[in-house]
């Protein structure tokens, strides 16, 4: 299986960044989207080792399996997952894994989301009905999420139609990045976690909402740079 990073992201430290000894305490964040929408990419640009990645390469195979519509010159594809790292304290680290686009391998899906404290679902808007999918599984198993309209270009749509076109409830927010940049991939990071934060900042008599252990995340991520 090919390990390499994706195409486009900035390239990571030569050096290997070992996990700290001390460090007791794995949050999980679960990237989700369709074919193609730039899943590796984000894990890649925010994760301060190489990432794991499971990418092979297209071949006539795939031909009327996958769709590749919106996604031309896409050489490698995601076979299993994408796996990345950040550590936030000496006793803390945040585990990203990007989910498979294929239709076929969404099955992969509902284990991925066990334990998650939340998701951010990467959309492309020449493709928004990919998104579909996952927006309707984190629904199902409960998981909070955040939506990042990915932009390599100049965006064709406000994110109020974005918003409309998805039918997502005002509460679900909805942020404009560019999944090849370290610094925008951040930002995307820290709105999730806000959410997560509002979320238990809003439940009531003391009963932690989902996304609870995410609180004390924040500041880590909005002071440091993956």
């Amino acid at each position: 299986m090919d390990s390499n990073s994706s195409e486009g992201r900035d390239a990571r430290p030569s050096g290997r960044t070992p996990l700290r000894r001390t460090a007791d305490n794995a949050l999980k964040i679960v990237v989700v989207g369709g074919f193609g929408v730039g899943k590796t990419t984000l894990v890649g640009a925010v994760s301060e080792i190489r990432p794991l990645n499971t990418e092979e390469v297209m071949t006539k195979a795939g031909e009327g399996i996958d769709d590749p519509t919106g996604a031309w010159g896409k050489r490698s594809t995601t076979v299993a997952f994408d796996f990345g790292r950040i550590t936030l304290s000496a006793s803390q680290v945040l585990y990203l894994f990007g989910a498979p686009g294929q239709e076929r391998f969404w099955f992969l899906w509902d284990r991925l989301f066990s334990g998650a404290l939340g998701a951010v679902v990467l959309v492309d808007t020449r493709r928004l009905e990919d998104s579909w999918y996952a927006i309707d599984r984190l629904e199902h198993h409960g998981t909070p999420f955040i939506v990042a309209r990915n932009n390599f270009g100049e965006p064709a749509h406000t994110l109020e139609q974005v918003r409309e076109a998805l039918d997502l409830p005002p509460e679900v927010p909805l942020v404009d990045c560019d999944a090849r940049d370290r610094e925008s991939g951040k930002q995307v990071l820290i709105e999730l976690v806000r959410h997560l934060t509002a979320r238990v900042e809003a439940e009531s008599a003391g009963r932690p909402a989902p996304g609870a252990a995410a609180v004390p995340v924040l500041d880590v991520l909005e002071e440091s740079t993956p």
